[in-house]
């Protein structure tokens, strides 16, 4: 090889990134020992960016298309390097390339469960998990944020950073709403775009445009979901005695199940006809709303306190009914005894 050979193959004659890879964000041409020939060719395809540094910044940024290098083609580098005047040697410089396209089903999910104020139920801690995709917008934010010097960078070196991000922004959020859990749950799509518009800035800071947002499971821990569950079912109910009547009902299948009938389950005779009374008083009552047109029976006669609190000791001895809804109703009656 001669002397001319050697030389000529110190300089680049074009620039290009064909072998992109999954999850490489952004690459540093090598130019260890080499330099760039004036006139060469610079290739940048779609979905790409390419970036000229000068000292460790950004001189000249080149969109998808084929540029042949020139004091007219690289006119902040010329102007940094003087070489309007000699622009005839070859010149050296770091050359990035950046890929642009989506970086598709990045996954986000909540660590730890959040804290919020409900506007129904009080302070709740709730868990999120979703995905979302991101695209590089701004070349120089990103570069100066999370490339730097590095050679590459790739979306496993930066998700971590970016997941802080997007989690700060959605506790922030949560922290300022007046949605209930419930309204969240129920319009999931709705939900996702409120979180997409607060993540957006965060991300930009970094030179990431978001480009969807999605919230795919929006759960309570199962003791405070245990805690919902009762709630709604006494709201449902609408207060103890129907309350009673619900559990009573629910108790039937399961004593059904034993050998022993009712029984067996643990209610003996009297557990059963204490859930025979309830059922009848529970017809009874619906029984008006069943035919409006009947003439309306005549009010029964208040029972007597003492009474009621006796058949609440049986249902709670037969633990039809916790001690908690005892002392509740207990309460009640007594402070009717004057």
């Amino acid at each position: 090889m001669g002397i001319l050979d050697f030389i000529s193959k110190q300089f680049i004659d074009v620039i290009q990134w064909t072998a992109e890879e999954p999850g490489l964000l952004a690459y540093r041409f090598p130019m260890s020992g080499m330099e760039i020939q004036n006139g060469a060719q610079l290739v940048v395809r779609e979905t790409q960016k390419a970036a000229f540094f000068n000292e460790g910044k950004i001189a000249d940024i080149f969109g998808p298309g084929t540029y042949t290098l020139t004091t007219q083609t690289l006119p902040v580098l010329t102007y940094l390097k003087n070489w309007d005047k000699f622009f005839e040697s070859p010149f050296k410089s770091d050359v990035y390339f950046f890929d642009t396209k989506d970086q598709i089903d990045r996954k986000w999910g909540t660590t730890q469960p959040l804290t919020i104020r409900d506007k129904e139920y009080g302070p709740i801690r709730i868990r999120a998990f979703g995905n979302y995709s991101y695209a590089i917008g701004d070349v120089g934010a990103f570069w100066s944020r999370l490339v730097g010097t590095a050679e590459r960078c790739t979306s496993e070196m930066i998700e971590g950073q970016l997941r802080g991000a997007v989690l700060t922004a959605i506790a922030s959020t949560l922290g300022q709403s007046n949605v209930a859990f419930i309204d969240m749950a129920a319009n999931q799509e709705a939900f996702s775009q409120k979180l997409a518009e607060a993540i957006r800035p965060a991300l930009r800071d970094y030179g990431i445009d978001v480009k969807s947002f999605y919230v795919q499971s929006l759960s309570l821990p199962e003791e405070l979901q245990r805690i919902l569950d009762k709630a709604s079912s006494m709201n449902m109910l609408g207060d103890l005695n129907r309350y009673a009547q619900f559990q009573t009902a629910e108790s039937i299948p399961l004593a059904a199940e034993n050998p022993g009938g009712l029984a067996g389950a643990g209610a003996g005779l009297g557990a059963g006809m204490a859930i025979g009374q309830a059922m009848a008083q529970g017809f009874a009552n619906a029984a008006p709303a069943q035919a409006p047109s009947a003439p309306a029976a005549p009010p029964q006669p208040a029972e007597d306190p003492i009474q009621l609190l006796e058949k609440l000791g049986g249902l709670l001895a037969k633990g039809i009914l916790t001690q908690q809804e005892f002392d509740a109703k207990k309460a009640e009656l007594l402070s009717r005894i004057k």
